[in-house]
């Protein structure tokens, strides 16, 4: 058995980039912010928590060969892509696109108040295939107090997925936690962390603030209670890592 590891990453080690309209906090190497040590975890290969100004955003651009998941905390995002595919993508929305041989899209704000949203990317299974795109409304009683099932691969949660992503080890969940209220982490190789809001407390590791993180290793089963304010959380749940096929790759 491995050694349980928890890695916590707290939000002002991360990377930053500031232009004007876009204030983004990234959790891995991204763009021109590059650290050999800190190019992915499990699946995970980008984590962004995004601030959009009103009225701005992503000009129409490429990606290939990615699951990209869009969790919006307030505000509304309009998605329009090369395949045809439009959506106004709002809290509580679950919106995956894969990106397959090559696709292209834009993402803007369309409220007057600036879009807070996490974007998070995934290594598919495999290479090419046919760019997708799909989102689904959940229930916010499905949110509050427990896991939902955003977007998943896994075959066992392929009756609670909102979404289905093209990665059948891995699957994002998501929490709305009331003060004091709790959930116990799954069972996983590998388990992404992420409190866009709020403070939690995690089991064994103390308080995690808005923007920090934690890298579970063989680590999972542990509680996350929401502090006095409530918070929410998204929680990669990851049975394989990156193959050097898939680092060489992206």
């Amino acid at each position: 058995m491995p050694t349980p590891v928890v890695d916590i990453r707290r939000s002002r080690s991360r990377a930053h980039t500031r232009a004007g309209w876009l204030d983004s906090h990234h959790s891995f190497s991204f763009s021109h912010h590059q650290d050999p040590m800190n190019t992915h975890f499990g699946r995970l290969l980008a984590s962004n928590d995004d601030r959009i100004a009103p009225g701005t955003g992503f000009d129409t651009h490429g990606h290939r060969d990615m699951e990209i998941v869009t969790w919006v905390l307030s505000g509304a995002l309009v998605h329009q892509d090369s395949e045809g595919h439009s959506g106004l993508i709002h809290p509580g929305l679950a919106q995956r696109m894969s990106a397959g041989t090559g696709i292209l899209h834009s993402e803007r704000s369309d409220t007057p108040d600036p879009v807070h949203l996490v974007q998070m990317w995934i290594v598919p299974d495999e290479t090419g295939g046919d760019p997708g795109y799909e989102q689904l409304e959940l229930d916010p009683r499905e949110l509050t107090n427990q896991f939902a099932v955003v977007a998943g691969g896994l075959d066992r949660y392929a009756d609670r997925a909102a979404i289905r992503i093209r990665n059948r080890s891995s699957a994002l969940l998501a929490s709305r936690l009331e003060p004091g209220r709790s959930v116990t982490l799954p069972d996983a190789p590998y388990l992404h962390l992420y409190v866009p809001v709020g403070d939690v407390a995690l089991e064994g590791e103390g308080v995690l603030g808005t923007g920090d993180a934690a890298r579970l290793t063989a680590a999972g089963g542990r509680r996350v209670t929401a502090g006095d304010e409530g918070a929410e959380i998204l929680v990669w749940e990851m049975h394989a890592g990156m193959t050097m096929l898939d680092v060489r790759g992206h």
